[in-house]
């Protein structure tokens, strides 16, 4: 008799698969080990068909269809992602905001946050205020206090998938909204300001009604692991949309070289965000495309 479940976490070769309070650790059947269609996207958050064995194990038979799969971390089946970054040590770099931004965008999540940690250490009461009008933005310190209970509230429901580079204190938040979690936590090093990898594997945690994930931290993103390419870069703008209609070559402008492009003019009367169109035409070079 086959069960559902969902997979909480990837440890050790083993699968570990929730299935009412029970926690499960499974093997993949031989034929989706040789399905790489299937075996090879195989990951936490996924539901999944397993059979029993006599030793109080499982066998993964069949994955079900996903909702959406966050490729940076992967994650599937996820609510929302909370983009985690720290006013200062680490420095947050516009570029790398964008590259975040633009995964979670491709990735057809239902909500993009920027989580901005560390308030504490600068004035930052209107830190990244110009990215309000594209996603919610909160501004917390684990070290304070503030701001932990609206992310305390945003974390009662759903699947949440915090994701940042290394050192931001993603582990540190979590402890802070919930200190049973009791996560690792690894100091920045002085020297290169960039935080030591404690976080190891991504993994379901429960809390309240819902998960929440906290992930390896990292700074390297290949945008072309997403599937993201020069011909749909644009479209993880989503700022973009209301004015490619006025580009002289619809649907095919790159808003990059193109006369008469509608983006373009929108940056140059201010409308659109310079330092968000900066991050587009290094992405875009990055992936193939004319900037």
């Amino acid at each position: 008799m086959r069960e559902i479940g969902r997979v909480i976490k990837f440890y050790n070769s083993f699968f570990f698969v929730k299935v009412g309070d029970e926690l499960i650790p499974c093997k993949l059947r031989g034929l989706l080990k040789r399905d790489k269609k299937i075996g090879s996207a195989v990951n936490v958050g996924d539901f999944v068909e397993i059979s029993r064995l006599k030793d109080s194990s499982g066998v993964i038979e069949n994955v079900q269809s996903r909702r959406n799969f966050l490729i940076r971390p992967p994650v599937a089946n996820v609510d929302r992602v909370i983009l985690t970054f720290a006013v200062d040590a680490p420095k947050l770099h516009p570029l790398l905001l964008n590259r975040f931004i633009v995964l979670a965008e491709k990735s057809a999540l239902n909500e993009i946050i920027i989580c901005v940690n560390k308030i504490d250490l600068a004035a930052a009461e209107n830190f990244l205020a110009e990215y309000e009008s594209l996603y919610k933005v909160l501004r917390v310190s684990a070290l304070t206090g503030a701001g932990i209970d609206e992310l305390r509230k945003i974390l009662s429901s759903g699947v949440t998938v915090f994701a940042g580079p290394s050192g931001v204190g993603k582990s540190s938040l979590l402890n802070a909204v919930d200190k049973n979690l009791r996560l690792k936590v690894g100091k920045v090093s002085e020297k290169i300001l960039r935080g030591k990898h404690t976080t190891r594997v991504a993994e379901l945690l429960e809390f309240g009604d819902g998960f929440l994930v906290d992930t390896p931290g990292f700074s390297a993103v290949d945008l072309s692991e997403a599937g993201i390419d020069k011909n749909n870069l644009r479209h993880c703008f989503k700022e973009f949309g209301e004015f490619a209609g006025a580009c002289k070559f619809l649907n095919v402008c790159s808003h990059s070289h193109e006369p008469n492009c509608g983006v373009k003019s929108a940056v140059e009367r201010g409308e659109l965000l310079p330092e968000r169109y900066a991050a587009y035409l290094t992405l875009l070079a990055e992936v193939g495309g004319k900037s």
